[in-house]
């Protein structure tokens, strides 16, 4: 199989995102064939890992996807490539509640990949030994090395001779303060990588000090350790999935031979510029193998949504940041409205949802109109709401799914509404609970964030309510 290498480390804010955007321009630079991947739900990293490749790339959540599902996606998205490099999430046994379920180990585990752990060296000396010796044996582990971050080529030196002499682990390299290279941050984590001006001079910044710093031998020496797993190819034909993690099911359903198979095609546009940034990609890849078109536009710049629409998905992003915008494209408005009102099929989440709403208020005071598709308005908020990993079940028939389907959702965002909808029961691990979802009709929207994976048959179910729509449509 193809090697591959995770790069994890002790928490958030330790510098997994610099290492590795660093690796995957130096390896992309000596001519290897690379892939990325970002672990849990983040839609930003893999932004980043995009400008320094130029390869899509993928997500490996467990609670979204289920323990299939990352291994399914870990192993085609690897395919013919020479190495692939995950981006672990927070610290690396940081995972569901206060377990490590969904965790960057988990992860690593599943897919037997070796791990670089991640040690920021501020303001210790021998205790980063403790700290290593501590992760290495906490939980069964694939730490196979370490590498330095915010070091000094002097400190390494020493730092290094008094990890290996005191621990079975090789330190692979460094990575000095680099703060030319500094990526800001926002509300919703680091400022998306298309909007900034000069990402590829960081990029190139950060490349050549991981050729400088980082044992590019050792470490693909590790990565070629990683043993194969198995993993099976009808993945996403099965009707069956895994019950400890994904609890719900729709019907029993071959989903690529009924939809591919059928004559009608459907052509889906689906948002995409500055305002409506956050998809993933497998989404779109899933649709596309049911035999959907996928067309992109821009709410914000382009006149009119086309008449040839027989699906419309709006992603999430910053619509709060582009609310004079939004509200003066009228054309757009009204062309998308009137789709709806004939019946288009809309899925949307986070800030398509909303964008579908009479109003946003931003956390100046500034209030836009947006499309009045959904009666509810929208208020921006200083603090996340209902942050976390969500077990979703519906409470009544929609669009995607009978009453009692679901899926595992993750919901993320920084504003309200006075219509969040109570099409869905949501419950985390710790027990708390909400109603979340509005799906009349035509319309499924709300702030969860969903990787079909989790549950392919509300992908085919979107699908097949936008070939319904066609065939009216074209009569």
């Amino acid at each position: 199989m193809t090697r591959r290498v995770m790069i994890a480390a002790t928490g958030s804010g330790s510098g997994k995102t610099t290492v590795v955007c660093s690796l995957l321009a130096a390896l992309t630079a000596t001519g290897k064939n690379v892939i990325s991947f970002k672990c849990g739900p983040d839609y930003i990293d893999p932004m980043f890992h995009r400008k320094a490749t130029g390869v899509e790339a993928r997500n490996l959540d467990v609670f979204l996807m289920g323990e299939e599902g990352v291994k399914y996606g870990a192993a085609i998205h690897a395919e013919n490539k020479d190495i692939a490099v995950y981006e672990g999430v927070m610290g690396l046994y940081d995972g569901q509640g206060s377990g490590s379920f969904a965790s960057s180990n988990h992860v690593s585990l599943l897919t037997n990949t070796p791990v670089i752990l991640v040690v920021d060296v501020k303001g210790a000396a021998l205790s980063l030994c403790a700290t290593i010796k501590g992760f290495m044996e906490f939980e069964r582990n694939n730490i196979q090395g370490v590498l330095l971050n915010n070091a000094s080529e002097a400190m390494y030196h020493y730092f290094k001779a008094m990890i290996e002499e005191r621990l079975a682990v090789s330190v692979v390299g460094y990575l000095p303060p680099i703060p030319e290279a500094r990526i800001e941050s926002r509300h919703l984590g680091l400022i998306p990588a298309g909007e900034i001006a000069d990402i590829k001079d960081k990029i190139a910044i950060l490349r050549d000090h991981a050729l400088r710093c980082i044992d590019m031998e050792t470490l693909l020496r590790i990565a070629g350790e990683g043993k194969p797993f198995p993993w099976k190819q009808d993945f996403l034909s099965a009707a069956d999935r895994a019950p400890e993690t994904i609890p719900y099911s729709n019907d029993k359903l071959d989903i690529v031979s009924e939809y591919v198979s059928d004559e009608s095609k459907a052509t889906i546009y689906v948002s995409s510029d500055e305002a409506f940034t956050f998809w993933y990609e497998d989404n779109h890849d899933l649709w596309r193998s049911l035999g959907a078109e996928l067309r992109f536009f821009s709410p914000l710049r382009d006149e009119t949504l086309p008449n040839d629409a027989d699906g419309l998905v709006l992603w999430g992003g910053y619509p709060e940041l582009h609310g004079e915008t939004l509200e003066n494209n009228t054309e757009m408005k009204r062309s998308i409205r009137a789709a709806i009102d004939k019946g288009l099929p809309v899925y949307a989440e986070g800030g398509g949802f909303m964008y579908l709403q009479q109003s946003l208020t931003d956390l100046q005071g500034n209030k836009y109109e947006m499309l009045g598709a959904l009666p509810g308005n929208v208020q921006m908020t200083p603090k996340l709401q209902d942050f976390g990993y969500y077990r979703m079940e519906a409470r009544c028939d929609n669009m995607l799914c009978r009453k009692g389907g679901g899926i595992n959702g993750h919901i993320f965002h920084s504003s309200v509404s006075d219509r969040e909808g109570d099409c869905f029961h949501a419950v985390k691990a710790s027990g708390k609970a909400i109603s979340c979802v509005v799906a009349e009709r035509n319309i499924f929207a709300g702030y969860q964030q969903l990787h079909f994976w989790g549950n392919p048959g509300f992908a085919a179910s979107f699908l097949s309510a936008c070939i319904k729509y066609r065939n009216v449509r074209v009569k």
